[in-house]
């Protein structure tokens, strides 16, 4: 399982032009589900994510983790995050998972979200999407459950 997880002051997805999930201060992030994760993979991605200490205390250190601030999160599909650009120009996403599993553990992983943050928006799985956002910093970070 894969996040590029963005510490943003705001963020909104869209469908056709019709806002589906917006939040203030927070994070957004961008999850692909790859072949093989399970319930496990987004366990421990989303027990990472919540505790990351990416927000400024008082004295402008990022001590703070989400909950210390209140943050919201919204969480939008990503498969492309497995996108495997090694031969030629067009990218190949085989290594995303199948889109009936990828779907049932990105809903998995925003429920578990929805235990512990304030507030949880979402896009639709499999959607086109547009996403705006104010990434505040920036601060963007790439993580990789193979990683952590």
């Amino acid at each position: 399982m894969r996040a590029v997880v963005q510490r943003v002051s705001e963020a909104q997805v869209s469908i056709g032009g019709t806002a589906v999930g917006a939040i203030g201060r927070g994070l957004l992030i961008l999850l692909g589900v790859g072949h093989g994760d399970t319930e496990a993979e987004a366990e421990r991605l989303w027990s990472k994510i919540s505790r990351l200490r990416v927000f400024e205390d008082a004295d402008g250190k990022t001590n703070l983790a989400l909950s210390d601030v209140g943050g919201s999160v919204l969480v939008v599909s990503q498969f492309t995050l497995f996108a495997n650009c090694k031969k030629g120009n067009r990218p190949s996403f085989t290594e995303a998972g199948a889109p009936d599993e990828a779907n049932r553990l990105y809903t998995w992983f925003v429920e578990r979200a929805r235990r512990d943050a304030a507030r949880v928006e979402t896009g639709r799985f499999g959607a086109d999407m547009q996403v705006n956002l104010v990434n505040d910093g920036p601060f963007t970070l790439w993580l990789d459950t193979d990683a952590l």
